[in-house]
């Protein structure tokens, strides 16, 4: 069954662009992991039968996201070869469906309350504008915001790294953010630091870093206390801290994956990467999850490392054209289907204990809302900001601290 109907605004040629060959793969990986991660929450809901119990299905997609983010992001940095105008792409790449989610579940707040894990508090408002929700222990107004702290987090640290001029070593600091995953298992039951202190200082230190590398002022200085205080939030605040760092870790294992793969590093680092992450809540005080367990934990690891490889062993080929446009609006799909779902839980109530045909029907009739509206999200939000975004990024490309140096022959896949 097409996931991707051609009436769809997914599917038509004027909502989406077409992918050079050569990234296909990459798109392909995001739909991929983009169904996966609106699977685990519509069969929760609505056909727990299907519900995988070797594997947890929202996890590996993130873990599968989280991958291609660290192969992409740093060498896309380093191809552009300019701070600012990285921040300025990713800005507008990020905050304004993110903003027309949060703005439309609060104005559904009178007919769905707003999740109880969020704070009734100005600390909540401070996280949510820095996206370090999970990094500061703080729910996301959407659930799946959280991982959203993480790709930030990893993005504070690789505007540092190149900042400083530190091009080199990402296999080295996937073993160190794994091992420090590991010692953190080992050695902390919760997160040291709580309450909105941590929402605070973050939003403080976020303001004035992110004003400094926008208007070109110590540049260099302002990347690197950006990627100090997320690293040290990991562990010091992190909801389950030896999560946070593993998640780290992954994004920074796809960095040596796509080092190895252009011929400046090797793989090792990577495979003791994955062993230390995957040993990291064996021994942990505290877990955190019923799905972090040894078992569900080591086998959801091991199928996203698999699927990451088959998308690179495929591309050099053609991939199925709807799973790269799955891929293309996959930030639309990951933001908006659980508004969608809590909408049709408060109209429908609860399905898991429906006729089969009943959950069939229900399921149809999320894809069949979903996909039209993230093809439109994609089409009237993500895709002109981006544009803007891509503009304005090239205004502002010049030379000055951090700005305008290019690394030794390297280039990005995407």
């Amino acid at each position: 069954m097409s996931l991707a109907p051609t009436a769809s605004p997914a599917a038509s040629p004027e909502a989406v662009r077409p992918v050079p060959h050569r990234l296909a793969w990459l798109d392909m990986l995001r739909g991929v992991g983009a169904l996966a991660v609106v699977g685990e929450h519509l069969v929760t809901w609505d056909m727990p039968w299907l519900r995988p119990t070797q594997f947890n299905l929202g996890t590996y997609g993130v873990l599968v996201f989280f991958l291609v983010s660290g192969y992409v992001i740093p060498v896309s940095l380093e191809r552009g070869g300019d701070v600012r105008a990285f921040w300025i792409g990713r800005f507008f790449r990020l905050y304004p469906l993110y903003i027309a989610v949060l703005g439309l579940v609060l104005a559904l707040s009178w007919w769905i309350p707003v999740r109880e894990e969020v704070p009734r508090d100005l600390y909540a408002v401070a996280a949510h504008a820095t996206m370090l929700l999970d990094v500061v222990g703080v729910g996301g107004v959407v659930d799946t915001m959280w991982t959203l702290s993480y790709e930030m987090a990893f993005y504070l640290m690789v505007a540092a790294l190149f900042a400083a001029g530190v091009h080199r070593g990402r296999g080295l600091i996937a073993v160190l953010a794994g091992l420090a995953a590991l010692t953190a298992g080992l050695t902390l039951a919760s997160a040291p630091l709580t309450g909105g202190g941590p929402a605070w200082v973050s939003l403080a230190v976020f303001a004035a870093g992110m004003g400094c590398v926008l208007t070109g002022r110590l540049t260099v200085l302002a990347s690197c206390v950006l990627g100090v205080t997320a690293l040290a939030l990991l562990p010091l605040s992190s909801r389950v801290p030896w999560f946070g760092l593993a998640m780290l870790a992954v994004m920074f294992a796809g960095t040596a994956i796509h080092r190895w793969e252009r011929g400046s590093g090797s793989l090792w680092p990577v495979a003791l990467t994955v062993l230390l992450v995957a040993c990291a809540p064996v021994w942990a005080i505290s877990a955190g999850w019923w799905w972090v367990q040894p078992d569900v934990w080591i086998s959801t690891i091991v199928l996203a490392g698999v699927t990451f490889a088959a998308g690179m062993a495929l591309r050099g080929r053609r991939v199925p054209s709807f799973l790269t446009r799955l891929g293309l609006i996959s930030y639309s799909l990951y933001l908006v289907h659980l508004p969608i779902l809590l909408v049709m839980v408060r109209i429908l109530g609860e399905r898991r204990w429906s006729p089969l045909p009943h959950q069939l029907a229900t399921a149809a009739v999320f894809l069949l809302v979903l996909l039209p509206v993230s093809g439109l999200t994609y089409r009237w939000i993500e895709r002109p900001m981006q544009d803007l975004g891509r503009r304005l990024a090239r205004a502002s490309r010049g030379p000055g601290p951090g700005g305008g140096v290019r690394p030794e022959s390297e280039s990005a896949s995407g």
